[in-house]
């Protein structure tokens, strides 16, 4: 096909399309893609101009058959997006970009979650809707051309099309192009049976034809006589529709009789209905056979009266009844709503009924112009999710505004817990970093790393959320349960008592535990008193009188008026405090006090996860508050992710130093192009570790600092 002739088809689809702009269009193409071939030997330009005319057969508009024609130069060709847009302007540029994105991503897996999620990603990603039509029609013409490739290529290319690209063509209801696509891919995912069937079907087309018009003439009669104008077809069903009608059924295809379709167009819906009546008149109808997508329309907004009755020789066939505008809808889809003249003022009226459209756009009755109709034809459907790639290729789903810890925790728990860091597209980036659709994501793990408090602040998805509290309270508990059993091996020493572990469990059974552990974590966290345990092993122990003394500084510390302060001196009296390694709490920040006998006086961050449980038990909690003199330093644990590069340990010192702060201990585990570790370093109160961070972070490679605890077995 050369150009003139190219014009001359294109015309009679739309006779106010912009010549101009296509021959432009066409022209640029011809240079940019000038000695390239394709793999049949045929020049590229041809692919160009069929891909182009597909979309004229779809009646597109100027703008789209253009970026039809230039829709390959951006991927094989040394133009740019900004030469593109000089030439033809934005809206062109972009439709073509978009193409070109789509190109990027190559699907890898037939597994059904997968298949979904590779559509699903195509379709956030094309920005407007005549990008995935540009693509589907790229499709078609690349199936009709499939021979020419190796035979990897070929059923890579045929399983992407019918599990991806045939069921996007259903979607946006453009039956011209899914019928089409799904036969291709059945011939070459399946060659033998397409052409045994493909044979068969021939063989018996000249007793098919005879037979619909058996169907036809005495219908046709009918509908004359009440008066009713109608173009009655005969069409024989596609051969993957057969198959598949085969495997379904278990039978031969000798015995499939319902190989075609009765398609009757009508003008009105009226029409449709009264149609119907006379079909049933003629016929008997098969129970069950019959929907209704007129009063209730498909969800790609196909509409039809749909009936299958004993015909002619007692065959069942299938009757089909539309409007002609329902039949321009069901062979075109989305792509129908270019068959407006160019300029035109509104949309076609039968542009309104469709309730598809409707669903992904907020449909405007008022338009003033097509340009503004096509302003509101951006896909939206997926606004609220994101696709993201593995280093494998599978996708993943996320919602939008998930970070790469959402992402690490949908892989497994023991990823998302052991997460350091993150490469986004090759590069490492904060794991608070919002994800984009079509972003390959790499998760940095490491065996030492545990959640904090602080990644309930990044995360987005209830799952992450979930696993990482489930942590945190299992962290608690199991420090406790150490705790516990710390303070209750201590004190059985003092006594010189060595329990049996039948001792002990037989001593945890005494108050109503079931195992050891759960008397060492009631021990450690305060439920259980020490002394009433140790009572129970050394009978002669008065606890009464110790519980008195131990109460009565309780309620020295708990008499304070203001409540107990610390810092460089502590208001405390006889009462010892420390400071919860959980947290590593810093002058600045809210603070509550934990009385746990043997232990004195703990103090949480009021944020802490274990604090929000010891709250709950408000006997043992004081007020605390800070009282800071002098230069007196906190330490801080800090996480890095920096990129690997010489001198950077110096350069994160001297961030440090410059930060009037000094550094206690760092280390750092090297791991491919980027290195996690952590940092100790002394503040004074809250901000000045703020200008700590943020001093680190103005250093070169430094991609991520956030503060965190002390690991376990640490401090």
């Amino acid at each position: 096909m050369n150009l003139a002739e190219f014009i001359i088809k294109v015309e009679s689809f739309n006779a106010n399309i912009d010549i101009s702009l296509v021959r432009r269009a066409y022209e640029f193409c011809d240079r940019a893609h000038a000695g390239q071939k394709r793999e049949s030997g045929d020049p590229f330009i041809e692919h160009c101009l069929e891909v182009a005319f597909i979309l004229a057969e779809l009646h597109m508009d100027s703008a789209t058959i253009a970026a039809g024609l230039l829709h390959d130069v951006l991927e094989d060709t040394p133009t740019t997006k900004e030469q593109i847009k000089q030439q033809f302007g934005e809206e062109i540029a972009e439709l073509v970009d978009g193409v070109t994105k789509l190109g990027e991503f190559k699907f890898q897996s037939v597994e059904e979650e997968q298949v979904e999620y590779f559509r699903k990603l195509l379709l956030s990603m094309a920005k407007d809707i005549r990008v995935i039509v540009i693509k589907l029609a790229d499709r078609l013409h690349n199936m009709r051309t499939l021979e020419h490739l190796p035979k990897d290529r070929i059923a890579r290319i045929a399983a992407e099309t019918k599990d991806v690209y045939a069921p996007l063509a259903h979607r946006f209801g453009i039956g011209k192009i899914k019928w089409e696509l799904e036969d291709w891919a059945f011939k070459y995912q399946s060659p033998e049976a397409y052409r045994e069937l493909s044979e068969k079907v021939q063989a018996r087309r000249e007793e098919r034809e005879a037979y619909i018009q058996s169907v036809i003439e005495p219908l046709s009669e009918q509908l004359e006589k009440a008066g009713i104008k109608a173009e009655i077809t005969g069409r024989a069903k596609h051969f993957d529709s057969i198959f598949r009608k085969m495997q379904l059924r278990k039978k031969p295809f000798e015995e499939i009789f319902d190989l075609f379709a009765i398609r009757v167009i009508v003008e009105t819906v009226r029409d449709c209905y009264h149609a119907l009546g006379l079909v049933h008149q003629l016929w008997t109808p098969i129970r069950e056979s019959f929907d209704d997508y007129i009063a209730l329309p498909k969800s790609n907004g196909y509409q039809s009266l749909h009936t299958t009755v004993i015909g002619p020789q007692n065959r069942p066939v299938e009757i089909q009844i539309r409007t002609y505008e329902m039949h321009r809808l069901a062979e075109f889809g989305i792509a129908a709503h270019w068959l407006y003249k160019e300029g035109k003022k509104t949309a076609d009226e039968g542009d309104k009924h469709v309730a598809w459209l409707r669903e992904i756009i907020e449909w405007q009755k008022d338009m003033a112009t097509p340009s503004e109709f096509l302003e509101y034809l951006k896909l939206d459907l997926y606004a609220d999710e994101v696709f993201v790639f593995t280093p494998k290729g599978e996708l993943r789903e996320l919602p939008k505004g998930a970070t790469p810890l959402d992402f690490a925790y949908a892989i497994h728990t023991d990823v998302g817990n052991r997460c350091t860091g993150a490469r986004i597209n090759g590069m490492m980036r904060p794991l608070s970093t919002p994800l984009k659709s079509g972003d390959e994501v790499e998760i940095i793990t490491s065996p030492h790393q545990t959640p904090s408090q602080d990644w309930l602040k990044i995360v987005q998805t209830s799952r992450a959320r979930s696993k990482i509290r489930h942590y945190l309270k299992m962290k608690g508990y199991e420090q406790a349960l150490a705790l516990g059993k710390e303070m209750l091996e201590r004190e059985a020493k003092k006594h010189r008592l060595k329990p049996t572990e039948a001792e002990i469990l037989d001593l945890a059974m005494s108050f109503s535990y079931t195992t050891a552990e759960g008397m060492y974590a009631a021990l450690g966290d305060g439920t259980l008193s020490l002394l009433t345990v140790i009572h129970k092993l050394v009978p002669e122990q008065k606890p009464e009188a110790d519980l008195s003394l131990f109460r009565k500084i309780v309620e020295k510390a708990k008499g304070e008026p203001k409540g107990i302060s610390i810092g460089a001196s502590f208001s405390g009296g006889d009462l010892m405090y420390r400071l919860a390694r959980c947290c590593q709490p810093i002058p600045g920040e809210p603070i509550v006090g934990f009385i746990t006998r043997g232990r004195g006086i703990t103090i949480h961050r009021r944020d802490c996860p274990n604090a929000v449980g010891l709250l709950s038990d408000g006997d043992r909690t004081l007020k605390v508050d800070w009282n800071v003199e002098g230069a007196q330093s906190f330490v801080v644990r800090l996480k890095l992710i920096v990129e690997e590069r010489k001198n950077i340990l110096r350069d994160v010192a001297d961030a440090v130093a410059k930060a009037d702060s000094n550094v206690r201990s760092v280390g750092m585990e090297s791991i491919g192009r980027a290195a996690p570790g952590h940092l100790v370093v002394e503040v004074k109160n809250i901000a000045h570790l703020a200008r700590v961070i943020k001093e680190l972070k103005k250093v070169k490679g430094v991609v991520d600092v956030e503060r965190v605890s002390e690991p376990e077995g640490e401090g």
